[in-house]
Formats: structure tokens, C-alpha cells, sequence
């Protein structure tokens, strides 16, 4: 079974909460899908900090930005 993506993962973590806030699951499936909605919430926020980890790290790497064509023209 491969990882679902940062986008697969937020649209069925949306699902949950939708669900949730229609209120029209049983008390014991309510908390199936809270507890699975935990864990996706900290997959998705794990894959933003390591994004954010990344983009800080190669523009740190980087003495400045890079300038596009045109910018300063």
C-alpha cells in the first residue's frame, strides 16, 4: 500500500470533518473517524514542515534569491 499524498490525505481528512459536523455518525464510528482524522491531520502537518524545512534550508543554501529574467528590467 503505497503513502497517499499531501492532497489525498487532506481531502479525505475534510471527509472526517464534514462527517463529524453533520453529527449524524454513532458515537463509537465518531471516534473511529476522529482518531483517523488525528493521525492525518499530523501526517499533513508533518509534510508542511518538512516542505517549509526544505524552502528555508535552499534559500539559506542560496546567499540570496534568485533574480528572473525581466524583474529588474
Amino acid at each position: 500500500m503505497t503513502k497517499p499524498t499531501f492532497e489525498e490525505s487532506l481531502q479525505e481528512l475534510e471527509e472526517i470533518v464534514q462527517r463529524l459536523e453533520k453529527g449524524e455518525v454513532a458515537l463509537e464510528e465518531a471516534l473511529t473517524i476522529f482518531q483517523r482524522g488525528m493521525a492525518l491531520s499530523k501526517q499533513c502537518e508533518s509534510t508542511l514542515k518538512n516542505a517549509e524545512q526544505t524552502l528555508t534550508k535552499m534559500m539559506t543554501d542560496e546567499d540570496e534569491l534568485v533574480v528572473f529574467e525581466g524583474e529588474n528590467a
